[in-house]
């Protein structure tokens, strides 16, 4: 069962916001859990279970990786059949790095970018990595992050600086570089706006 946005866009619109309020007290769930358990607790199971709660009964298929190819914008994401592998270096890559990375967004920039690159979902990917950025933000942190607006909330109201700074990173990654300084200037101004608020 899915709603299709094209019949009924109020309907749509509805459903999207009450998933993204269930996809909220899911990833505090998963926080509390990482918190109290560690790093190794983020994984694709997580992940999985993230993706299904920001698109249920609007799209068949989530919490499962993509099986077809997909396109985005002038982005072409990588083959499908890569996709669980490259989650997996994803993943791996941030378990391994996670040591003396406290209070710091080089890993929640890296995996928000990674993800939509290589972007393993149906639907809701960008919901999905944006959870997942919050929750390695929180982790680094050692608590949920206090304030009222989440810096999940503060992309979704203005995405254009989040774009470009993605694109900074695709651009830099098609050249043969490694560069996240934007993306990372970008969320660290996000966190400091939502402590700053509490």
């Amino acid at each position: 069962m899915s709603v299709r946005e094209q019949d009924d866009p109020l309907l749509f619109n509805r459903v999207q916001e009450q998933n993204l309020l269930r996809q909220y007290d899911l990833l505090t769930n998963c926080i509390e859990i990482g918190l109290a358990r560690g790093i190794e607790f983020f994984d694709q199971y997580t992940l999985w279970s993230l993706n299904a709660a920001a698109v249920a009964n609007i799209a068949q298929f989530g919490g499962r990786y993509r099986e077809e190819p997909i396109y985005v914008g002038n982005h072409i994401p990588p083959h499908f059949k890569e996709v669980p592998d490259l989650m997996d270096r994803c993943i791996s890559l941030v378990h391994e790095n996670w040591a003396g990375t406290n209070q710091s967004m080089v890993l929640p920039a890296y995996f928000l970018w990674r993800m939509n690159w290589i972007h393993p979902f149906v639907e809701g990917n960008g919901r999905t990595a944006r959870a997942a950025c919050y929750y390695l933000i929180c982790m680094s942190y050692g608590d949920l992050l206090p304030g009222s607006k989440t810096v999940p909330e503060r992309i979704r109201e203005d995405r254009q600086p989040y774009y470009a700074a993605l694109a900074a990173a695709d651009k830099a990654w098609a050249n043969g570089h490694y560069d996240l300084s934007e993306l990372d200037a970008y969320l660290t101004s996000l966190v400091k706006a939502q402590l700053q608020e509490a």
